[in-house]
């Protein structure tokens, strides 16, 4: 089992979090957790170019923190999402609702 790690970086007015490993039904507990707090201070940008590999519990995090945000007024970024991590939210179809981005200068 892979073990997930999650480094934070603080932007003008945003937070970035920076995953690696995977995210799955061992280790989403600690996401779900920073992702809630977070969501409810500013937005989030999720950079998942490390991400090895994503479960439904990894998209259950994503998409609950980001239905969380839009009832805050708060965005939630995807950004880099690595194969593995984008073809787990394309075969959701969810991958028009999510906010997908490139650069971080495309945060709002």
């Amino acid at each position: 089992m892979e073990q997930l790690k999650i480094q934070e970086k603080v932007g003008a007015n945003y937070i970035l979090l920076e995953i690696s490993g995977a995210i799955d039904s061992y280790s989403f507990k600690e996401l779900q957790l920073k992702l809630f707090e977070l969501i409810r201070e500013t937005n989030v940008v999720l950079d998942l170019e490390e991400v090895t590999a994503m479960d439904s519990s990894g998209l259950t995090v994503i998409l609950g923190t980001f239905n969380l945000g839009e009832d805050l007024g708060r965005k939630l970024y995807i950004l880099h999402p690595s194969p593995e991590a984008k073809k787990a939210i394309d075969s959701t179809g969810f991958s028009s609702l999510l906010r997908i981005i490139n650069t971080i200068t495309e945060v709002l």
